[in-house]
């Protein structure tokens, strides 16, 4: 799909994985809707991009509908929707202080896993109302799962959980609006520079770095962006969950 003229989402989009998606897919051409809960961040980033900001809490189904409707009034119906909203919550599943509060689990899962669901859901519904291009593509949804969902670590029971649900929903999304021509894939993502890594030391960050085969550094989000732009101008890639992650395999601490 020629992504020149599109009008694509990317939630999350003020920072991290999100803002360098949503730059690369304005410099190629996209008019880009900026969708977070950042509203500050978030404007600067559109004003950034020559997009628009459109406040967003993809976990609640009526926040999630009207800002796609608001997007849509102002930029056109999308044919991009890039799912990079989420959070994590370290914690043992029975840690020191008992067992894990159930609705910090029921949080994480209901952010990364819902809200990528609900996103899907309704910008899906919008792209069918597309006219086809001349290979019959209407859209493309990707969403961001992570090398969690493989190999989560102690600690990571939720994280884990919530990525591996976007893992297992990509197949039959794909396989269902392929009658109206959508794709659907993932990004499984290892260790990314994202405003929360930066935080730590430098030392700290090193070492992560080396931690990873090849190339032995951390991944940049520009990376992560490279790849969706691949994907979304590749239309024979569909129903997969591609790992960015420099070859690492995590350890289970």
């Amino acid at each position: 799909m020629d992504i020149a003229g599109k009008t694509a989402i990317v939630t999350g989009a003020a920072s991290g994985l999100g803002a360098a998606t949503a730059r690369a897919l304005a410099a190629a051409g996209a008019k880009v809707a900026v969708f977070d809960r950042d509203a500050e961040k978030g404007t600067v980033v559109a004003t950034e991009i020559d997009g628009r900001f459109f406040p967003c809490d993809v976990a609640d189904a009526a926040s999630a509908s009207a800002a796609i409707a608001d997007a849509i009034a102002a930029l056109g119906t999308p044919s991009i929707l890039v799912n990079c909203a989420g959070i994590g919550t370290a914690a043992r599943i029975v840690g020191r202080e008992g067992p894990m509060p159930l609705d910090a689990f029921e949080r994480v899962i209901r952010v990364n896993l819902v809200g990528s669901f609900n996103m899907m859901r309704l910008a899906a519904d919008a792209m069918q109302q597309l006219e086809p291009d001349a290979n019959g593509q209407r859209g493309v949804v990707i969403s961001t799962a992570s090398v969690a969902a493989f190999e989560g670590q102690i600690g990571q029971a939720a994280y884990a959980a919530s990525k591996g649900g976007i893992v297992s929903l990509t197949l039959p999304a794909a396989r269902e609006f392929a009658r109206f021509g959508v794709r659907v894939m993932a990004i499984a993502p290892g260790l990314f520079l994202t405003p929360l890594l930066e935080e730590l030391p430098a030392e700290a960050l090193d070492a992560l770095g080396q931690s990873i085969p090849n190339p032995a550094r951390l991944g940049k989000p520009e990376e992560f962006a490279d790849l969706v732009l691949a994907m979304v101008a590749n239309d024979y890639l569909n129903g997969e969950v591609v790992r960015l992650d420099g070859a690492l395999r995590m350890a289970p601490k």
